[in-house]
């Protein structure tokens, strides 16, 4: 079969022949519709993300869409990579994709959709009415954060963002341009949390954006008491791995700061995947009420595809036909 394959971690993945995988005991042989690029497949790539590659050659791509022997189409993860024309996958784990949704959308929102919904519902804790500031909203996941906030209930949704084209065009309450001067945004944040105190924050940035909001957070009266929680969580790190928290921002304030990714998630809520998130995400994505800029590119163009910077906010999508 021709596959994206991955010959040295650090390398770019190559258009090339791939032996097919044989299912083993518990699961399925799958054809592979399309199958996105992510964050996470290039981290692996590259030998910088916890989930590393252990053995090559190898077939990259943790999950995709495809269709089962009987002509179901269903979304789902593989083990031996679904970059590929065929995959095997887990035959108790995989959702069906229904009909309202083409190929490349459904091998699209899965990924940040469930980053997403884990981290506003798990992790943030939210509430119908709650105020919802998502930090780095401009990206792929962020939109999609933005839009599951409001369906959920969100009272107040804060977007902050570079990409001031993309941040204009979000159903958000209140937008804020990273590109002003930091003094700028911190003056905004300061406004907003005043009138509208902070219930939750989703952070796809880290570095030198989340200093500001926790900068933000920071009391400065020794005598307040916990009156209003912000729960502060951590998703991405793409305005940097490291921030500088200063210890009396714990103290002063009262933040719960917890992070949301693979390995933090509890086996209960990871079940409901599968029982519930993703379904009510594909219903969501069927009926128009959740929504992904994507970009398709052929299998066979898959070395340019993994090398673009042009996306502007769109999630590259190989498709196998």
């Amino acid at each position: 079969m021709k596959a994206a394959v991955l010959y040295k971690a650090g390398e770019i993945p190559q258009y090339d022949d791939f032996t097919d995988p044989v299912p083993q005991e518990n699961e399925l042989l799958i054809q592979v519709k399309a199958a996105s690029i992510k964050n996470l497949d290039k981290g692996r790539a590259k030998g910088v993300h916890y989930d590393q590659h252990e053995k090559f050659p190898v077939v990259v791509g943790v999950d995709g869409v495809g269709v089962l022997a009987d002509g179901v189409r269903v979304y789902a993860g593989s083990r031996a990579g679904m970059m590929a024309e065929k995959a095997v996958i887990n035959k108790n784990w995989y959702v069906p994709v229904p009909s309202g949704i083409d190929d490349v959308t459904a091998a699209a929102i899965p990924n940040p959709a469930i980053s997403a919904w884990l981290s506003l519902v798990y992790k943030g804790k939210l509430k119908r009415g709650d105020t919802v500031l998502i930090s780095g909203a401009t990206g792929i996941t962020g939109k999609l954060a933005v839009q599951i906030a409001r369906h959920l209930g969100a009272g107040r949704i804060i977007a902050t963002g570079r990409n001031e084209a993309i941040l204009n065009t979000l159903d958000a309450d209140l937008t804020i341009s990273l590109s002003q001067p930091h003094e700028a945004i911190k003056q905004a944040l300061k406004v907003e949390a005043f009138q509208h105190p902070f219930d939750i924050v989703i952070d796809y940035l880290w570095g030198k954006p989340a200093e500001l909001v926790l900068e933000t957070l920071t009391g400065h009266d020794i005598n307040s008491t916990a009156d209003h929680i912000t729960r502060f969580v951590q998703v991405g790190s793409m305005a940097g791995p490291d921030i500088n928290l200063p210890a009396a921002t714990l103290r002063s304030a009262p933040i719960e700061l917890v992070g949301s990714g693979g390995g933090s998630i509890s086996k209960e809520m990871m079940a409901k995947i599968q029982t519930e998130i993703l379904p009510e995400v594909f219903k969501l994505a069927s009926e128009g009420k959740l929504t992904i800029d994507t970009l398709a590119i052929p299998l066979k163009d898959v070395t340019e595809a993994w090398e673009r910077e042009d996306t502007q906010g769109k999630r590259v999508v190989i498709t196998m036909e």
